[in-house]
């Protein structure tokens, strides 16, 4: 393939320059609510007290899921292409992030200045986890970021695609939960198609392949500790997370653009006459989609759980893809469209099993 891009994170949006874009997107599952005490982003539960009661997730109606993760991927798909096509104009991916997270912001000032967002009180610890957290979120996108210049487009959305493994390593490890083997086994096809659904140049260096690999990890802990933050004995609502996290974010990630040099990048393209008209309309609603994809995402996460998540996230990659050839004209092999099949195939079968255990529970 010719071109890539993914969206980030998952929950707030950013773009990783090189031709991609992450998006990781978001994510993550729950368990039950005395496996994280407050204050804590990532507690290990003791062997000894294995949980009996089923996660969130499978207490959740089959049609709520479908519908917000319908609503999700809706948005996602939106939100990256709108993304795709902002970044042919201005190619600023850390004062994009800002832009969405100061959007979110605002939003959320605006739900509690009418009162229909009521925060609750932390204590000084719990607000540190926040902090903490946003940290998460920030790091997570500068390691994306630093890592696609040392590996290529293909290789970065290949290791990306085992997300979904990290997840399911962090539930087992950390909170000593366990899939069927039904679960680990459908991973495999969704891993195997994104494979060759982005198959390309294949190159990278010692220090790339580490930094994706973390780059990993760190996505999957934070779509986990999102996951936690709702479920868990904080149980703060998706809304209150992004009140709170937004304009740290924001913050994070404006002292990045900085560092980068985008600011100096920004007064160029606003004195060469890249902010008129329609592109300021194409921003604005581009902003907007970003806060309605980062409530979104959030409640999805709260009501899907974080595994759910990181494979819809897989599945995401190829709808991306089939747009892209229609929107952008992306060259695609008979391999590419194979890898998409087999994604997609992969996907419905991990929702057959998931559907299976949820009648179980």
């Amino acid at each position: 393939m010719s071109e890539r891009w993914e969206y980030t994170g998952g929950t707030m949006a950013a773009i990783a320059e090189k031709q991609s874009m992450e998006s990781s997107t978001s994510t993550s599952a729950s368990s039950t609510d005395d496996m994280l005490e407050k204050g804590s982003l990532l507690e290990i539960q003791p062997a000894s007290q294995p949980s009996t009661s089923a996660p969130p997730e499978y207490r959740t109606s089959s049609i709520k899921k479908l519908l917000f993760l319908g609503v999700y991927c809706a948005l996602n798909l939106g939100l990256t292409l709108s993304n795709k096509a902002v970044m042919q104009r201005a190619r600023l991916p850390w004062l994009l992030t800002v832009m969405h997270a100061a959007t979110t912001s605002i939003g959320c000032f605006m739900l509690v200045a009418t009162g229909h967002l009521k925060p609750s009180k932390l204590s000084t610890k719990e607000h540190l986890v926040l902090v903490a957290f946003s940290s998460l979120f920030t790091l997570n996108i500068a390691i994306s970021n630093v890592s696609l210049a040392l590996v290529s487009v293909p290789f970065h959305q290949v290791l990306r695609s085992t997300c979904p493994i990290a997840t399911i390593l962090i539930y087992r490890v950390v909170y000593k939960r366990s899939y069927e083997q039904q679960t680990y086994l459908s991973m495999l096809p969704i891993i195997i198609g994104v494979g060759l659904a982005t198959v390309g140049d294949y190159y990278f260096t010692l220090l790339g392949f580490a930094l994706t690999l973390l780059g990993v990890f760190l996505a999957a802990v934070k779509t986990v500790t999102s996951n936690r933050l709702m479920t868990g004995s904080l149980a703060l609502a998706p809304l209150e997370i992004l009140y709170r996290m937004s304009p740290l974010a924001a913050m994070q990630c404006l002292l990045y653009a900085a560092a980068s040099g985008e600011l100096s990048q920004l007064q160029t393209a606003y004195a060469d006459g890249v902010f008129r008209g329609g592109f300021l309309i194409a921003l604005v609603s581009n902003a907007v989609m970003a806060f309605c994809l980062n409530v979104v995402s959030f409640q999805t996460n709260k009501v899907a759980g974080a595994l759910t998540m990181s494979v819809c996230g897989n599945l995401k990659q190829c709808l991306t893809i089939l747009l892209g050839i229609v929107m952008f004209s992306v060259n695609v092999t008979a391999l590419n469209g194979i890898g998409m099949l087999i994604t997609v195939g992969g996907a419905a079968w991990y929702s057959r099993v998931e559907l299976q255990r949820r009648v179980a529970q």
